[in-house]
């Protein structure tokens, strides 16, 4: 709004704020942004803590035989409210609200937000364990899929870039954008803005993938690209919102290994909405979405200033209102930035986390079906249970699990030139 508002005084009122040329760099907004999200999370973060207590709206822990699970009872939960307050108000005050990303990531993060603290109110007013209904949960997890999936898909101001040589001719399954001026590069380059439904395929020399190859093997089915394009944004979101929700069970460790993906989802955004960057790396450019980098730099921020108070001993939860609006938003940017295909990559904690739960129940249910008996193949799950059960620390299970982020998201970043 700020960028709106500075550029409204200067050509309604010729005045000119001091400082106020800034605002047209990227750069320079997404280091406030950052600096801003810091700034909410660790000084209003406490304020927010301290209500929460004086509210006793503290976590109900189930008696799973962990060590240290009692001294856990009691702390505020519901800390995603600073999360969210973090992300939301400096992407308000710093990016174009009118960028078609902007206002689509924002959405993601209010809406899962909202999903995570009926969950929590439930938990914690209704004195509910179980919480919001898993229906429910899906059900909101699918009505997003669909709001991202429709609005990537069918939205004219979501494009790519393409380069045109002599006649205009562009692959099937490409449409172009007729109200969008070309660009011509100084040495007669053309590039021309396309709605194609397109991803980036890693490791391979020829990167790029289009949903529609999928099914142009039936006569005349590339016009129902889109319903297999939702379906699979649908798919996404749910899995990487509930990935993200059962990594959500030590202290500082779903924070921690979100933060560390939103710095790679960055990088990403940042080089794919830049054209020099594009070119060079010889990835898609896709216009408009360097703005992008302002919404993750404040999801970074608010990340790193939760873990402030989220880390070993914990003073605030995050609860649902945090891990599923972290994991909607991991999931909105990675498809945004058509890098979905990297997700079992750089999100390989939380693919981890929900194939042991998935594993560990299947297995339960088949040998107690087979032998009369359930059988485990995990002491416990989600896999960080596991871990606790045979003596680690919380605190080296998260920090060990923050460094195998870290190498998995170096993986995805040397992606763009390892082919």
């Amino acid at each position: 709004m700020l960028y709106y508002f500075l550029n409204y005084l200067k050509t309604e009122f010729k005045i000119s704020v001091i400082g106020g040329g800034m605002f047209q760099y990227i750069t320079f907004r997404v280091t406030m942004a950052l600096l801003l999200s810091l700034v909410i999370s660790l000084l209003f973060g406490k304020r927010i803590i301290r209500f929460l207590q004086r509210k006793q709206i503290g976590e109900t822990i189930r008696e799973l035989g962990l060590s240290g699970e009692n001294t856990k009872k009691g702390t505020p939960t519901m800390g995603g409210l600073i999360i969210l307050s973090a992300i939301v108000i400096p992407t308000l005050l710093f990016a174009q609200i009118a960028n078609v990303y902007i206002w689509l990531i924002l959405l993601s993060t209010v809406w899962l937000g909202l999903i995570g603290f009926l969950d929590d109110y439930i938990k914690v007013f209704k004195k509910n364990k179980e919480g919001l209904a898993g229906r429910f949960k899906i059900m909101g997890q699918v009505g997003l899929g669909l709001i991202v999936g429709c609005t990537l898909y069918f939205n004219n101001d979501v494009v790519v870039s393409r380069e045109v040589m002599g006649a205009k001719k562009l692959a099937p399954y490409e449409r172009q954008i007729t109200n969008h001026p070309e660009r011509v590069t100084r040495d007669g380059h053309r590039f021309v803005d396309v709605k194609t439904p397109i991803t980036t395929i890693p490791f391979v020399k020829n990167h790029e993938f289009n949903y529609s190859k999928l099914i142009s093997w039936i006569p005349g089915a590339e016009k129902y690209t889109f319903i297999l394009y939702i379906l699979i944004v649908i798919f996404i979101i749910t899995a990487v919102s509930n990935g993200a929700n059962l990594t959500d069970g030590l202290d500082g460790l779903a924070t921690g290994v979100s933060g560390i993906i939103g710095v790679g989802l960055g990088i990403f955004a940042y080089v794919s909405g830049n054209i020099q960057f594009a070119e060079y790396l010889n990835i898609m450019y896709i216009p408009n979405l360097g703005e992008l980098s302002i919404f993750i730099a404040a999801f970074v921020g608010a990340c790193i200033g939760f873990l402030w108070y989220n880390a070993y001993p914990a003073q605030v939860f995050m609860g649902d209102t945090g891990s599923l609006a972290l994991g909607g938003i991991i999931a909105s940017l990675a498809i945004i930035v058509r890098k979905e295909l990297l997700i079992p990559i750089f999100c390989g904690v939380f693919l981890v986390e929900l194939l042991s739960v998935m594993l560990q129940v299947s297995y339960f249910k088949y040998t107690k079906k087979k032998y009369g008996e359930g059988r485990r193949i995990l002491k416990m799950s989600p896999l960080h249970h596991h871990y606790q059960k045979i003596g680690y620390h919380e605190s080296k299970i998260s920090v060990r699990f923050w460094i195998i982020t870290i190498m998995c998201v170096v993986v995805a970043i040397a992606t763009l030139k390892m082919r």
